[in-house]
């Protein structure tokens, strides 16, 4: 889709992702990749007797997981992209603790897409990261994206 074909879907949901496993994998990898090697993360046996009940997958693991669950969703591509790049955040709430073994999706709302020079776009969008089978959701954010087209 046009740039301004995917502006007029502004106030939508324009997009699902797959749903992937936050395998304890996936979380040790994360927590060697950062140096965040907290018990909560990576010790099974001592994560057992928190209110968890066992590992969680980092904060910073799922929202990281954003360009992952956007490249394998249905949202529209931006029609002769040459290059994206993150470029922040408005507004991140961690509501819901991942647990090691669990699937995680995401939804994604557009609430703006602009042209701030010719050729360049900045998409920002709301993401809700759900967890399988739970009814509070990982977390929520506004996630901005710039665009050269």
């Amino acid at each position: 889709m046009t740039p301004q074909e995917i502006a007029a879907k502004k106030g939508e949901t324009i997009g699902t992702s797959e749903w992937v496993e936050m395998s304890q994998e996936r979380i040790n990898q994360f927590a060697d990749a950062t140096g965040d090697h907290q018990f909560i993360h990576i010790d099974e046996e001592k994560a057992k007797m928190t209110p968890f009940g066992g590992t969680i997958a980092h904060g910073f693991l799922t929202l990281s997981m954003i360009p992952y669950l956007t490249a394998n969703s249905d949202v529209p591509r931006v029609e002769g992209i040459k290059m994206a790049v993150n470029y922040g955040g408005n507004k991140t709430r961690f509501i819901n603790p991942v647990r090691s073994g669990k699937r995680i999706r995401s939804q994604m709302k557009l609430l703006d897409m602009t042209e701030k020079r010719s050729g360049q776009w900045q998409q920002t969008m709301e993401i809700t990261i759900e967890i399988e089978g739970e009814d509070k959701p990982a977390l929520i954010c506004e996630w901005i994206t710039m665009y050269f087209v």
